[in-house]
Formats: C-alpha cells, sequence, structure tokens
C-alpha cells in the first residue's frame, strides 16, 4: 500500500492573484511561490464564497457554505463543536497542527480543535513582535510575524512524528492591512507601478454599493496605512486619521520610519502618491511571504520529503491593489472574488500545468480527504476536484461560482450585502442590502439592485448591462443558475 501523502497548506491573507509571479501580471516576483506552480499547479478559477476573512476560514475547515456554518460575518466566530477537516485527518491517522492566523474565535467554544498542536495569533495578530495563544496559555514572541509564523512551523515539522502523514495549516497574517514590511525589505519596489485601468472608476452605470463603499485608495487609507504621520503629530493619534486635504499644497506628511517629508501640488498628485505608497508596502509585505515559503520548500527538500507532500499555497480571498479606485476585497468583483491557488504533489500533478476548471474554498477539504483516503463526509457542500488537477475533470464538473457577502454596511468599509454567481462568460449581481440583525451589520432597507456583466467584452466590470434588453435571455439563463445553485446548497433568496 503506498503512503498517504503529507499535507502542507498555506494560506496567506489578501494575497491577491496579481501580486504572484506566475500568474503573469509582471507587477512583482515571487521566486519561492512559483516554485510551487513549476514544479505542480496553477489554478486561474479558483472563487471564495463569501470574500472576507472569517467566514473564509470556516468554509476551507468545514467544507460549507457560511449558511451552513454561521459564520457569516466577522464577528460570528466559529463553534469549535463543528465537525472539520483536521478532525477527520487527525481522526484518520494524520498528525494534526495550526500555526499562525486563526481569526474563528478565542476561548474556550471558539479556541482550534482537531489539532494535536496549535499556536495562533489572537484576532489579527501583529506584525512585529506578536502575541500567540497556545493551549497553555498566551506568550509574546521579539521578530517579525511573517518570520516567527514560519520559524515555528519549521520547528513543528521537525518535532513530528515521521511514522505519521502530516496536515499542517502554516497561515500567516500578511499581507493584511496595515501592509507593514520587514525592514530588511523597504527598499523594493521604489520604481513607480502603472495605476490600474479603473483606479479612476466613476461607478456611472453600476449599482449604488460601488459608490457607497468605502475602501477607496484616494479617499479612505489612513496615516497608518500608509506608514504616514503629520509633522509635529502624535503617530498614535494621527493613525487613523485620513490624509485628504482640500488643498493638497498646504499639506506635508512624513514617513513614520525615516523622517522622509512629502509635498503635493494637486490632488491627483496625492491620489498617485498613495497608489505607490500602498503598492509599495504590500509587494514588500508580500517579499517576506516569498521568503517564508522558500524556507519551507527547501526543508521538504532537505528532509526528503517534497515527493511525498502535497503543498498548497493560497489566499482567504482575493483583494483589490487599485482597481475600481479600491484596496480591500468583499465584493464578487473578479479581484476580490479570485482566490490564487497554487498546489504540488509530484506523483499525481503534472509539473507545470494550469487548471481552469472552476473550484470554490468549500472544495478544499473534500479534496484533502480524498487525497488522504478518507471518505468526505456527507455534511461537507464541497466536493473533490482531484480529478480536475490530474486533467480529467468529469463531465457534470459545475463551472459556476456562487459567492455571497453578509455583513451590510459595515462600519469601517460600508460594503452592501449581496450574492452573485459566474460562469465562463457571464456575472449576475443581486444587491439586496439587508443586514438581517447579523453582528458587525447595520441598518438596510435600500433600493434593491441587479448588476449583469459580459466578462469576454467587459473583463475589467465596468458596463452594467442588466437593462440591455440585447441580453434579456443570457440574464434569465443567470438567474436560473443563481437560483439552482441556491437551491442546491439550501441558501434562502433574499427576502
Amino acid at each position: 500500500m503506498s503512503r498517504r501523502p503529507n499535507i502542507l497548506f498555506i494560506m496567506a491573507d489578501d494575497h491577491a492573484a496579481r501580486a504572484i509571479g506566475c500568474y503573469g501580471s509582471g507587477l512583482n516576483e515571487t521566486p519561492n511561490v512559483d516554485r510551487i506552480a513549476t514544479g505542480g499547479m496553477r489554478l486561474d478559477h479558483c472563487y471564495v464564497t463569501n470574500s472576507i476573512c472569517t467566514p473564509s476560514r470556516a468554509a476551507i475547515l468545514t467544507g460549507t457554505y457560511n449558511h451552513v456554518n454561521l459564520v457569516q460575518t466577522l464577528r460570528t466566530p466559529m463553534d469549535n463543536r463543528l465537525p472539520h477537516l483536521a478532525k477527520h485527518l487527525q481522526a484518520g491517522g494524520y498528525q494534526t497542527a495550526i500555526i499562525g492566523k486563526w481569526h474563528l474565535g478565542e476561548g474556550p467554544a471558539h479556541q482550534p480543535t482537531g489539532f494535536d498542536f496549535w499556536q495562533v495569533l489572537p484576532g489579527q495578530g501583529r506584525y512585529f513582535d506578536p502575541e500567540f495563544i497556545e493551549p497553555g496559555g498566551r506568550f509574546d514572541q521579539r521578530g517579525y510575524v511573517t518570520d516567527l509564523i514560519t520559524q515555528n512551523s519549521l520547528d513543528w515539522l521537525e518535532a513530528r512524528d515521521p511514522d505519521k502523514p502530516f496536515f499542517l495549516m502554516c497561515h500567516h497574517k500578511a499581507p493584511h492591512r496595515s501592509w507593514e514590511p520587514h525592514p530588511k525589505n523597504r527598499h523594493l519596489y521604489q520604481d513607480p507601478i502603472a495605476q490600474p485601468d479603473t483606479f479612476d472608476d466613476d461607478y456611472k452605470t453600476r449599482a449604488r454599493a460601488a459608490a457607497e463603499a468605502k475602501m477607496r485608495v484616494r479617499d479612505d487609507m489612513t496615516y497608518f496605512d500608509l506608514g504616514l504621520v503629520p509633522p509635529g503629530d502624535d503617530a498614535a493619534a494621527a493613525a487613523q486619521k485620513i490624509p485628504h486635504p482640500a488643498d493638497p499644497s498646504d499639506m506635508v506628511l512624513m514617513d513614520a520610519v525615516t523622517g522622509q517629508e512629502f509635498r503635493f501640488t494637486s490632488q491627483t498628485e496625492l491620489a498617485n502618491f498613495k497608489y505607490q505608497r500602498y503598492l509599495q508596502r504590500y509587494l514588500q509585505t508580500v517579499a517576506s511571504l516569498d521568503e517564508s515559503v522558500g524556507r519551507l520548500l527547501d526543508y521538504l527538500d532537505e528532509a526528503g520529503l517534497s515527493e511525498n507532500t502535497i503543498v498548497v499555497y493560497t489566499s482567504d480571498q482575493g483583494f483589490f491593489l487599485g482597481e475600481h479606485g479600491w484596496y480591500d476585497k468583499r465584493f464578487v468583483y473578479e479581484q476580490s472574488f479570485q482566490m490564487p491557488f497554487l498546489i504540488r504533489y509530484p506523483a499525481e500533478i503534472t509539473a507545470g500545468s494550469v487548471c481552469a476548471d472552476f473550484v470554490c474554498n468549500v472544495d478544499f477539504a473534500p479534496t484533502f480527504l480524498d487525497y488522504a483516503g478518507l471518505a468526505a463526509p456527507s455534511y461537507m457542500q464541497g466536493r473533490s476536484f482531484r480529478s480536475c488537477l490530474r486533467g480529467e475533470t468529469p463531465e457534470e464538473w459545475p463551472q459556476v461560482a456562487y459567492h455571497r457577502y453578509w455583513m451590510h454596511r459595515d462600519a469601517t468599509h460600508n460594503a452592501y450585502a449581496h450574492y452573485g454567481i459566474r460562469d465562463r462568460r457571464y456575472k449576475l449581481i443581486f444587491w439586496y442590502n439587508e443586514g438581517y440583525d447579523l453582528p458587525g451589520t447595520r441598518e438596510g432597507g435600500q433600493d434593491r439592485e441587479w448588476e449583469f456583466f459580459d466578462l469576454d467584452t467587459d473583463p475589467l466590470e465596468v458596463l452594467n448591462i442588466y437593462g440591455d434588453p440585447n441580453y434579456g435571455a443570457e440574464i434569465a439563463k443567470m438567474k436560473d443558475k443563481l437560483a439552482q445553485r441556491q437551491a442546491e446548497i439550501g441558501d434562502r433568496p433574499a427576502h
């Protein structure tokens, strides 16, 4: 009988596919993350079912949508009595561990279960000198969080039982807001970065939700996000203020680390400065992730584990890098909706291959159980895409992806609740705009609206053609697909 594979699941937080070298944008270089794609496969259509941290993590672990696992917003922690992937692997003979970001709640009712070892950040955690929580209590660890999570993962791998397969979830904080790079990487990406074509999007054909969102690089980033302070102001007091003066010629900004001063002559110049600063800090933070992946892959090589270890690199969702003028995620628009997903398993996956099939984060758990030789339990709503990774896509494989964002008008981002579906060509979105009194939501009742995009002719998603009679038949088909998918997973349409 062949040995069951180890599984190393590396997950970043808010790592956009466009900021990974092998996805081809040319924005930055990630040679170590790219090693996974070079030795394995890149997925081009992996999607999140709710583009926000806590709900996505619950969907990954449980293989269920958020209306089932009840982790619908950032303020609905997961009940740790729920069955999930790690518990099934543990019962099936795997040694299991999670190290890094958990973000599914704290305390006896919400802390990790199903793991032989766990060491997690409280909440979002800190980039520098972070606190960790273990079964025995809390402790501070000096250093940079990406390096520490990596080293702690390597320490666990070194101490594991070599006679049992392992499942390790190495969960990074980076590159989550506020994008605090390691000092050694602050010199990177100093050349100007081209703004996305939609950076100055005016949202004129779209639902009200697009214009109402408080996620604009131009208008909504804080001093702390940008690593800046106003001269003479206390850094802590200024942290959550937004540098957006009526007359930027009166403004002087100062680098919080070096003290370098910046001055501006126009709103356009200030907006571009914010974009450059945002992307620099984001990509500098990603650089440490790439170093981390290199250390983990090198360990597998040196320990003779690479051939029998499934290595996955992904993110809990996508992220806007200035597209539509935004940072953050939450929406079903493509940059937020798409998760990067790279997988290497030499025994079964062809090196350098690409998968164009649609998969979702609820599919991860049944896929890993499939590789482990364990049956996926009936409660899981995802399905194994192992055959897709072999290039043997089943004829009935659903080439659609469904998304539902529940956290209506959260106080920070004011993102409206919606659900939607996309297939190869079209995307349909319904902005139902209700919070249903879920934790973290605010008053609903805003006008409900539809959006419809032809992704072949409008890949940037700037022209809502829901009212175009030429697309009436296709809109009706997509509404049928939406209703069918909701019925299949038991998600009740908005009422």
